[in-house]
């Protein structure tokens, strides 16, 4: 299938943007570390964990584009990313989060970065071909 590899490349590094902005303490730092149970610096090594997180991103904004095809509509992209945010990753999250006993505003937090994310995937994706 012909995937714009450089589409790909710049969703990924959206979400990444995304997941640094909405991890942060302007947005749900500290309610997620509360939620999480974790304190501040529980973060472990900063290049293992964001090179890993990025190479993460390209896997998930590829194999999305994969799902997608080479030209999809925007409408399509974020009718997708919406399926897949809510139906697949947020419940996939909700069976996770209660069988570890993590609570409802850990999963809206994770779930709602992945909604966004996949969303941003679809705009980009939907419109750059």
């Amino acid at each position: 299938m012909d995937i714009n590899i450089w589409a790909v490349l710049v969703a990924a590094a959206s979400s990444f943007l995304l997941g640094g902005l909405w991890y942060s303490p302007i947005l749900f730092l500290n309610p997620w570390n509360k939620a999480m149970q974790r304190e501040a610096d529980d973060n472990g090594h900063p290049a293992k964990v964001f090179g890993l997180s990025f190479a993460f991103s390209v896997v998930s904004a590829y194999v999305f584009a994969l799902l997608l095809g080479p030209e999809p509509m925007l409408s399509d992209a974020i009718k997708a990313a919406l399926l897949v945010g809510v139906g697949f990753i947020g419940m996939s999250f909700g069976i996770n989060y209660q069988f570890a006993n993590r609570p409802i505003s850990a999963l809206l937090i994770d779930g709602g970065y992945h909604i966004g994310q996949f969303t941003l995937y679809a705009v980009i994706l939907g419109l750059w071909h």
